[in-house]
C-alpha cells in the first residue's frame, strides 16, 4: 500500500513527466505537425478567404486573445453582452452581436423578424407563427446562403421592381432582403432599397459577409438605413472562421440574441459560438480598425507585381494585376494565354499546382474557369508570392513539382 507521503512524492515525479507518457498515449514529435499526422496536406493559400478551405489566417494577436480566454470559465450571456456594447461603440451602431458566422448572421435577423423575443414564438420556430412569415428580396439576390433565412421558417418572395416590391407587401411580410455584393446586378440599387424599406417600416436585412474593404462598410450599411448587417468574421476580419458580425437596432439583435444559443429550445442553437470566438472576433475587429489599409494595399501590389515578374519569362503567358468586384475588390493576378503555344487548359494549371510541392490552391472552382486564371495574394504568407510565381511558371512550362 503507498502512504500519502509517498504517493505525494510519486505525483511530483510523474508530473514532470511528458504528457504523452503519463497518459499512456504515442504523440507526434513537436517537430511534426498534426496535419502529417493526420496525412492531410496543407497548401500556400492564394485563392482567398473560402470557408472550404478554412477562411483567413488568424493573426497571432487574434490566437492570443483566444488562448487566454480559454483558460477560464465565463457566462457567455455576459460576455456576449459585454463584447455587443464594445464593438456597438467601435462602429457606430446601436447594437451588436457575435454569431457563428454570416449565414448564422442570416439566420438569427430572419428569426429576429419573425418570432421576436416572445418565448413560445421562439420555441416554435422554424414553424411558421401567424401570419408574419414571408420574407421579400430581388430575384437577382437570390444565392445559395439564403437558405439561412428558410431555415429560419420564412418563405421568400421575389420581385425584380420597385412596383413588384410594394405589390408584394403585405401582413404577411416580416422581413426585406438585399445582398450587398449583387447591387449592380439588381434593377433596385442599395441605397434605394434602404429607403423604400424604412419608408414602408420594415426590417431591411444586408449580407455583406465578405465585403471588406471598403473598412467604411463596417460603419455606412447601418447609416444608410438597414436595420440590421452581416458580416463573416474568418474572411476579412481575420478573425475564428465559426464566428460572424449582426449588427443593427437595438431591439432586432435582442431578439436575435433570444433565437441564438446559449438559449436551448432556439432555431439559432446549433449557431453556437463559444469564449473564443467572441473574444478572437472582437479582438479581430480591433486590429482591423487600426490596420494601415493603405500599405496593407501597397503590399498586396507588390506580391502581385512579383508573381507577374515570374510569369513574364515564360513565352505566351500574360499576367497582369486586377482589382475584381465585390467580394473580390483587391489587386490580383490575372493570368491568360496563347493556348496555340501553350496548350494546357486551367484545369490541368490547377491539378498541376494542387499536386505539387509545396502545394498551392488557386481561388475555388478555377478548373472550371473557360479562359484564364485568378491568383488571390492576401492570404500568402511571407515569400509565397515567389513560390507560387515560380510554381506557375513550372506548370505552364509543365515541370511544376519537386521542391521541398
Amino acid at each position: 500500500m503507498v502512504d500519502r507521503r509517498s504517493f505525494l512524492k510519486l505525483s511530483g515525479i510523474l508530473s514532470g513527466w511528458p504528457l504523452r507518457l503519463r497518459a499512456g498515449l504515442v504523440l507526434p514529435s513537436p517537430a511534426h505537425s498534426i496535419y502529417e499526422e493526420l496525412g492531410v496536406r496543407p497548401f500556400i493559400n492564394a485563392a482567398g478567404a473560402y470557408s472550404i478551405f478554412g477562411g483567413a489566417l488568424m493573426r497571432e494577436e487574434v490566437l492570443e486573445g483566444m488562448q487566454e480566454v480559454s483558460r477560464r470559465s465565463v457566462s457567455i450571456v455576459e460576455l456576449q453582452e459585454a463584447v455587443g456594447r464594445k464593438i456597438a461603440a467601435m462602429l457606430g451602431c446601436e447594437a451588436a452581436l457575435v454569431t457563428a458566422g454570416c449565414a448564422s448572421s442570416v439566420l438569427l435577423a430572419a428569426a429576429a423578424c419573425l418570432a421576436g423575443t416572445d418565448p413560445e414564438r421562439v420555441r416554435r420556430l422554424p414553424e411558421i407563427i401567424g401570419l408574419k412569415n414571408e420574407v421579400i428580396m430581388q430575384r437577382a439576390h437570390r444565392f445559395e446562403y439564403d437558405h439561412a433565412i428558410r431555415n429560419a421558417g420564412a418563405r421568400i418572395v421575389e420581385i425584380e421592381t420597385v412596383e413588384e416590391l410594394k405589390a408584394a407587401v403585405s401582413e404577411r411580410t416580416a422581413m426585406l432582403f438585399f445582398l450587398n455584393s449583387a447591387d449592380s446586378k439588381g434593377k433596385i440599387r442599395r441605397e434605394e432599397f434602404a429607403r423604400l424599406a424604412n419608408g414602408l417600416k420594415i426590417p431591411v436585412l444586408i449580407d455583406a459577409a465578405a465585403d471588406l474593404p471598403p473598412v467604411e462598410n463596417l460603419r455606412v450599411l447601418t447609416r444608410m438605413g438597414y436595420d440590421l448587417v452581416g458580416f463573416s468574421g474568418g474572411k476579412s476580419l481575420r478573425g475564428p472562421q465559426c464566428s460572424g458580425l449582426l449588427l443593427g437596432r437595438r431591439d432586432l439583435i435582442a431578439a436575435a440574441f433570444a433565437n441564438d444559443s446559449p438559449k436551448s429550445d432556439s432555431v439559432g442553437r446549433v449557431s453556437k459560438v463559444g469564449k473564443e470566438e467572441i473574444i478572437g472576433l472582437y479582438r479581430a475587429l480591433q486590429l482591423f480598425l487600426a490596420a494601415d489599409h493603405e500599405a496593407e494595399w501597397k503590399e498586396w501590389e507588390r506580391r502581385v507585381a512579383v508573381i507577374v515578374g515570374e510569369l513574364a519569362a515564360v513565352s505566351g503567358v500574360r499576367a497582369s494585376l486586377v482589382v475584381g468586384e465585390v467580394p473580390h475588390n483587391r489587386p490580383q493576378v490575372r493570368v491568360e494565354w496563347d493556348r496555340e503555344k501553350i496548350g494546357v487548359s486551367p484545369k490541368e494549371i490547377v491539378v498541376a499546382l494542387r499536386a505539387g510541392e509545396p502545394r498551392i490552391e488557386l481561388p475555388y472552382g478555377s478548373e472550371d474557369s473557360s479562359s484564364g486564371l485568378d491568383v488571390a495574394v492576401w492570404m500568402l504568407r511571407a515569400d509565397e508570392d515567389a513560390i507560387v510565381g515560380r510554381s506557375l511558371a513550372e506548370a505552364f512550362r509543365g515541370t511544376v513539382g519537386g521542391r521541398g
